[in-house]
């Protein structure tokens, strides 16, 4: 789908470069917070309602003997994770889609239409539902992610325990953000989150993606939504 206008710069100062990067964290910043969605549904619902939680490892042990994932990974916060990323991303869509070409609020369909493969439905839902999938299926990849992480840490036991980080931030970030972009790139070819004008910028906020982890953590965690800020 052409678009006669871009929406980011393509001018080379560093001010130009960081509303770019602006750019980029606002349009995935829905499927990062994927992690909060899973807080929600995997511990903060559960707590509050008797809700069930279901166990993705189901507490068996690896040929290590240490756990698989252990208690933090469940299907509640596997699916959960990706349903909030899914209404983020609908709530980014509705504020921004009169906005398009207005950095660093960019709406994240900005060059989707009824011919992609996201886009199922015609009529005023068509849009909404089409960025429900996009944000689920980048929330569920970011899940995916995370996982991977945990369970590469377990196996250089470096799990959490207690109020005791894993002290390895870089598994603790760097998998999910990789299957994040990862997944854009290979499932949403041609839409406005993996345009070619911003791929320096999403390497860019893959390096700091620890710190801002670290920091949603530290807010989550004020907010009574985490046990532990990291």
């Amino acid at each position: 789908m052409e678009v006669a206008v871009e929406p980011f710069s393509q001018s080379p100062d560093q001010i130009s470069f960081f509303v770019n990067v602006l750019c980029v964290l606002l349009m995935y910043g829905s499927a990062y917070l994927a992690n909060t969605g899973a807080m929600l549904f995997g511990k903060w619902i559960p707590d509050r309602t008797g809700m069930s939680v279901v166990i993705i490892d189901g507490g068996r042990n690896y040929s290590d003997g240490h756990r698989i994932l252990g208690d933090g990974k469940s299907w509640n916060g596997l699916v959960g994770g990706g349903i909030f990323s899914g209404v983020l991303f609908i709530l980014a869509h509705k504020l921004w889609n009169s906005n398009a070409f207005n950095a660093p609020f960019v709406d994240p369909l900005l060059y989707a239409d009824s011919n992609d493969w996201f886009w199922l439905f015609g009529g005023d839902y068509g849009s909404i539902v089409a960025a429900f999938i996009m944000g689920f299926t980048l929330g569920f990849a970011c899940m995916i992610g995370d996982m991977a992480g945990s369970f590469i840490k377990r196996r250089r036991g470096l799990k959490r325990e207690g109020d005791e980080s894993s002290e390895a931030p870089l598994l603790d970030t760097i998998p999910f953000a990789i299957a994040i972009f990862l997944t854009s790139f290979i499932l949403f070819e041609g839409q406005i989150i993996t345009h070619p004008n911003i791929v320096e910028e999403i390497i860019f906020l893959l390096l700091v993606t620890p710190i801002i982890h670290r920091l949603f953590n530290i807010i989550g965690y004020k907010l009574g939504l985490k046990e532990v800020p990291y």
